[in-house]
């Protein structure tokens, strides 16, 4: 075929409605016709697209795209040019929040649609898809005004609508712990927590903490203003300052959002509260403690969007530390104890575990506060202490509901340490959690807690202490010579070659050097004279271990070392090993 017939056939064919004709009815080019004119497309590409486009029946630009012949930006100043729009560039456009959060969050993601600023008694939408007219009289009745319409690419509008919906605080459900007078409520509430600067500094402060990777934000009043700390990889920063003048707004406001008695400033409270950012769902643990300078609170940032346990692969955990807590699974009853301070990963570790175990030939329950995880197959209960439903009494219920694996979520008190012991050793497999140092002086924590050490040595099977140590950004860590006291203290001098790395800091990593976490693990099987030695003290049972062979926290973090993930000065800091 001649290529002047070929590229006709290709030209008029662009759009499927007009057959014979290189433009539409009202005069616009074809957007194949146009996008080869200006030198985006050859011939022979128009014709692969076009073919792909009669095989899938999806619209030219998409599968232009799709095939990687144009891009994004190309496909969006092409549509404008042809529907006679203004192109807008996000990524050097400033957006009016006022306007942004005209349409919510779901209409702005179902349409691709983002108010950009209002001028001259119109609304600036910028839209990816100029032809769709419907969703244009849609968004001019959603926002109450009239529209001019933009064109912008689709990349950059969907990341612009994640950007702004971070800002779109949305509180789910409450579940309140306290009851509250509707009179102080109402008074309090109208003045102070539901004031938009309260809940625009309280949303801002959210969305801050998440987009640092954040688990913990601080509300900590001082003389002069209110400081908000964040905890990111387990070390906390400041973030932002509020006056002081605010901060009984903004304390209101958290506690309206977990439910709590405002009114009641002289005792300390929790609460929770669901809650979803840019379509991500999440759970807020709020805690708030009177202090000298007025009322402090903590929210502990659980996310929800789980996608099942991890392994214990990608726990980080060694071939041999692995080996210890399957040995210890496999066993039909016993106790395994995961120890160590809060948010170390205890209850991550604990469901790692609980995965290998759960098959349908088993009855497994778990008992927290809160659920962290859910798991199907699994029965879960959360401890709700105002209905009388606590740690040892739920406990003392499951046990005769013929359970064949419980999780208890903390041992907290003499009677819950009590009773899960004695469910290790009446035919149940009990998996819990300690507040500890590590594994040996866990042994003596139970002992202090009053459970008989008669009764541990039979029911305890395992005891695994860990510690979250930063991981190294890779972008920027560099090569570390440790000095020859560091060497002889770690034991690297027998393995001079040996790449140890030191933390640096960059923009990737926000300038600390670190980015994520990876757990330190010690496992402690309990058999032969470790069990002998459950009256004996910490010390004695340390050394009994590290005899038997048992990798401590420091090893585990030295190994870690070795492979250039984390750095001696990250290892001496969670540990608390000192080079003497």
């Amino acid at each position: 075929m001649p290529a002047p017939v070929r590229a006709d056939r290709a030209l008029v064919a662009a759009d499927a409605a007009y057959t014979y004709a290189d433009s539409a009815p009202d005069g616009r080019l074809l957007l194949g016709t146009l996008l080869v004119r200006k030198g985006h497309l050859t011939v022979l590409d128009l014709e692969r697209a076009l073919v792909e486009k009669e095989r899938t029946g999806r619209p030219i630009g998409e599968v232009l795209v799709s095939l990687g012949l144009i891009t994004t930006r190309v496909l969006a100043e092409a549509l404008a040019e042809q529907h006679g729009l203004d192109y807008l560039d996000l990524s050097t456009t400033v957006i009016d929040p006022e306007a942004a959060l005209l349409l919510p969050e779901s209409a702005a993601r179902r349409y691709l649609a983002l108010p950009v600023r209002k001028a001259d008694g119109a609304v600036l939408v910028a839209v990816a898809d100029p032809t769709n007219i419907l969703a244009h009289d849609d968004l001019r009745f959603a926002l109450g005004s009239d529209t001019r319409i933009v064109v912008a690419d689709r990349d950059q509008l969907e990341d612009a609508i994640a950007s702004v919906s971070r800002n779109q605080l949305e509180v789910v459900e409450t579940f309140s712990g306290t009851l509250r007078s509707p009179d102080d409520v109402d008074d309090i509430q109208d003045t102070t927590a539901e004031s938009s600067p309260a809940i625009k500094l309280v949303n801002e402060a959210i969305s801050k903490a998440l987009a640092h990777r954040a688990s913990d934000i601080h509300f900590e009043p001082q003389a002069d203003r209110l400081v908000v700390r964040v905890r990111v990889d387990g070390v906390t920063r400041e973030l932002t300052s509020i006056p002081s003048s605010l901060q009984p707004a903004v304390i209101a406001r958290l506690k309206v959002m977990g439910g709590l008695d405002i009114a009641q400033r002289r005792a300390p409270q929790d609460g929770r509260v669901a809650i979803r950012v840019g379509g991500q769902p999440m759970d807020l643990r709020i805690a708030v403690l009177p202090t000298v300078y007025g009322e402090q609170a903590v929210l502990r940032i659980l996310h929800r969007s789980f996608k099942g346990p991890l392994t214990m692969a990608e726990l980080g955990m060694s071939t041999e530390t692995a080996d210890v807590i399957r040995a210890a699974l496999e066993k039909p009853y016993g106790a395994i104890v995961a120890c160590g301070p809060t948010g170390s990963g205890k209850t991550t570790t604990l469901y790692a575990a609980l995965d290998l175990l759960n098959d349908p030939g088993r009855v497994l329950v778990t008992i927290e506060d809160p659920v962290e995880y859910q798991m199907p197959g699994v029965s879960q209960i959360e401890i709700d202490p105002l209905a009388g439903l606590t740690f040892a009494r739920g406990l003392r219920t499951i046990l005769r509901s013929d359970p064949d694996i419980i999780l208890v979520g903390e041992i907290r008190d003499e009677e819950t340490a009590r009773i899960a012991m004695q469910a290790a050793t009446t035919g149940h497999l009990v998996l819990t959690t300690l507040h500890a140092n590590s594994a040996s002086s866990s042994i003596v924590r139970l002992k202090d807690m009053g459970v008989d050490p008669g009764l541990l040595a039979p029911s305890l099977n395992c005891i695994v202490a860990q510690r979250l140590a930063r991981r190294l950004c890779l972008k920027c860590r560099q090569p570390y010579q440790p000095t020859d006291g560091e060497r002889r203290h770690f034991g690297l001098e027998r393995h001079p070659e040996l790449d140890l790395y030191e933390a640096v800091g960059c923009d990737e990593c926000l300038y600390t050097g670190f980015q994520g976490r990876v757990a330190l693990y010690e496992a402690l099987l309990v058999e032969g004279k470790i069990r002998r030695l459950i009256d004996g003290s910490s010390e004695e049972i340390f050394a009994a271990a590290v005899e038997q062979g048992m990798t401590t926290l420091r090893d585990s973090g030295v190994a870690l070392c070795a492979a250039g993930i984390t750095s001696l000065d990250e290892v001496r800091r969670v540990t608390g090993d000192r080079v003497g």
